[in-house]
């Protein structure tokens, strides 16, 4: 989950959610830069975070009963292996790309557990063989990777309310052409991105959130229990190229 707080409790946004969020942005890529296989980068974008832990126990939850937010969250082996796994199922090009995320995110924590060491480098292993098996140069996935890195990174800022006040710019990430972007939101609300790397020049994005009026919990089946009997809303924002 990513947890945001709100004036009466929690503002969480599913990490699935995230994910098509990530999606919806990498659709409006420049045609020019967009991967061969662009149907299988979308979905692998889409679902590069699913295969969360089941609500039971006391995952979800802090200390104080506080809905987690992911990032204080403990990796999880179980999870990493679970969506590794599902994304061989669609296709050695969404494997590929959801390896390479798992390298991303975890290759520096290698060295603190035996366990997660071997899930690396076994990613590694399955990365050159589904390059030499769909016949792809390095540099052609890492293109694609940087792309669905970019629209994870964008994603995250949207959904934890990164963006800056005082119309100040705030680095995404480097794209697949190598270019450095940055995004700032204008007094409007207008969101601009530098250089413009979309297709269109205006477009809307929009994630459903859910609104927790409840600031503990004793365990996940309480606080799933909540969340699916609170407000769900629309968190929207307008991009436009100037």
């Amino acid at each position: 989950m990513i947890v945001n707080t709100d004036p009466k409790g929690w503002e969480v946004i599913h990490q699935r959610a995230h994910g098509l969020l990530a999606m919806k942005i990498a659709s409006q890529w420049r045609k020019d830069q967009r991967p061969h296989r662009w149907i299988e980068t979308l979905l692998a974008t889409a679902e590069h975070d699913d295969g969360q832990e089941d609500w039971t126990g006391t995952n979800h939850i802090n200390e104080a009963g506080a809905p987690l937010d992911f990032i204080h969250k403990r990796f999880n082996m179980v999870q990493l292996k679970r969506i590794t796994e599902l994304s061989q199922h669609k296709g050695q090009w969404i494997a590929l790309l959801i390896s390479m995320h798992m390298s991303f995110l975890y290759e520096s924590m290698r060295g603190k557990e035996k366990e997660l060491d071997s899930f690396l480098d076994e990613q590694k292993q399955h990365q050159e063989q589904w390059r030499k098996s769909l016949k792809v140069s390095q540099q052609e996935v890492k293109s694609a990777y940087a792309l669905m890195q970019w629209c994870d990174r964008f994603s995250l800022i949207l959904c934890r309310n990164e963006l800056p006040a005082g119309e100040r710019l705030l680095e995404v990430s480097t794209g697949p052409d190598g270019t450095k972007y940055e995004v700032m939101q204008q007094g409007d609300k207008t969101v601009i991105v530098k250089p413009w790397p979309f297709e269109e020049d205006r477009f809307e994005l929009s994630i459903e959130a859910t609104y927790l009026n409840q600031l503990s919990f004793k365990n996940d089946q309480e606080l799933l229990a909540t969340l699916k009997k609170s407000a769900i809303k629309d968190k929207a924002w307008l991009l436009s190229k100037a």
